[in-house]
């Protein structure tokens, strides 16, 4: 049961990183401090790096990947707006930020354990997504 569980890991990884670089595109305008956007630019990049790693492995298999729920993402587009208009701050985008990269570490954490037969590259791939979110909390720490 390799193939399948490989397949289905890389699958949530890439819907997971679309959601991530969806978030973060859609608070790029509201940022002010310069140090916190280029910190959001770089996460970006190290997602689309990793995106093209599991778009490759993907490939492999013959499958296209996965979107993210169109239900999840409206409802984050929904919430991140709604925040916005209250509160335009970088306190609020970190909240945000955050609260997002949580979800993501949660559900990557879940599809490792539900997906324990994917391939060692597969888990690593998702081990240093989990990673790259758990960074981004960490520095956006200083915004909250």
């Amino acid at each position: 049961m390799i193939e399948p569980d490989t397949i289905r890991l890389l699958r949530e990884c890439d819907a997971g990183i679309k959601m991530a670089v969806s978030s973060i595109n859609d608070v790029m305008d509201y940022i002010s401090d310069s140090a916190f956007l280029q910190n959001l630019l770089a996460c970006k990049e190290e997602h689309v790096k990793l995106q093209h790693m599991i778009q490759s492995e993907l490939a492999d298999y013959h499958d296209d990947g996965k979107d993210p729920n169109p239900m999840a993402k409206s409802m984050s587009w929904l919430k991140t707006n709604m925040k916005l208009i209250m509160n335009e701050s970088d306190k609020t985008i970190a909240d945000l930020i955050t609260d997002g990269c949580n979800m993501g570490i949660k559900s990557l954490n879940k599809y490792l354990n539900q997906y324990e037969a994917a391939d060692e590259k597969s888990k690593d791939i998702t081990k240093r997504l989990i990673k790259l979110e758990e960074q981004l909390i960490e520095d956006v720490r200083g915004y909250l």
